[in-house]
């Protein structure tokens, strides 16, 4: 349910309009992107490996990102640039013929690097908060320079292809390292990550995704008054008045998704506003 609020005026502006200033994040630059990712080295599980060790074709399959890890540096001879280092981490799940009727489904790792360059602008203040941090006061002084934050939005990919091969086109031989315990710990049972110890199988993915680089910044805006919310909160466990006791009564008061099997073609009664 959307939530609903109405605007209340601040106190001695008679319902006008006032400027007041926030702290936010401003964005100082983004981009976009479209990549096809071809020929990403998968590395199985190790009963996924038995299974492709005998396996006589793929079929197709799915992909899901699992999570991106990002690092911001500098620009050396071009003040106000920095470089963004992503490694997107995958999950693949490919359907492997071993001459029966239905395919098997075999699952691994596959991990893709992209850097981008954007303008995330200069600061020299250093940046104090009073907001706690767990154990913070063990943790080493980050004598750092004031980086900007950068921000990555991506999608699940699409898996475009995936096939046998000795070896992936252009993919360095050896083990794959510095994956995290929390990936490996995504998957039901250990990798294989040195690709010697089982048979090459190259993905390759179709990735959306967007970057831009963000700093704590100070604005003024129009305010037009305070937001009130209008709904009044519901006590956990009862909705509409039913008891939790009764699953099928609090089922019952549960309204029908209609816009997850619909999805609307405008917003509040607007159209598409993206740029063009």
């Amino acid at each position: 349910m959307a939530e609903k609020g109405t605007a209340v005026a601040a106190a001695g502006t008679g319902g006008g309009r006032e400027e007041v200033c926030i702290h936010t994040r401003k964005i100082y630059s983004s981009c976009r992107d479209k990549d096809c990712i071809e020929n990403l080295r998968f590395y199985p599980t190790q009963s996924g490996q038995a299974v492709l060790s005998t396996a006589q074709s793929i079929r197709g399959g799915s992909a899901e990102l699992l999570y991106t890890f990002v690092d911001v540096e500098p620009v050396n001879f071009n003040r106000g640039f920095y470089t963004v280092d992503m490694r997107f981490f995958y999950r693949i799940t490919l359907q492997v013929m071993n001459g029966g009727v239905r395919p098997t489904e075999v699952e691994g790792l596959a991990a893709f690097d992209k850097r981008v360059i954007l303008f995330g602008s200069e600061s020299n203040a250093k940046v104090f908060s009073s907001v706690p941090v767990t154990d913070g006061e063990d943790d080493a002084l980050d004598l750092t320079a004031n980086l900007p934050t950068a921000v990555v939005q991506a999608v699940d990919p699409l898996l475009l292809s995936a096939n046998f091969a000795e070896p992936c086109p252009g993919v360095p031989q050896g083990v794959l390292s510095g994956v995290p315990a929390g990936i490996l710990a995504a998957f039901n049972e250990p990798l294989i990550l040195d690709e010697a110890q089982s048979r090459r199988v190259c993905v390759s993915l179709g990735q959306f995704s967007v970057v831009y680089l963000e700093r704590d910044t100070q604005l003024r805006v129009p305010m037009y008054g305070y937001c009130v919310p209008e709904e009044e909160c519901v006590i956990a466990g009862v909705v509409g008045g039913s008891s939790a006791e009764d699953p099928c009564a609090l089922f019952e008061d549960v309204e029908f998704p209609v816009r997850d099997f619909f999805p609307p073609s405008a917003v509040n009664g607007e159209g598409c506003g993206c740029a063009r």
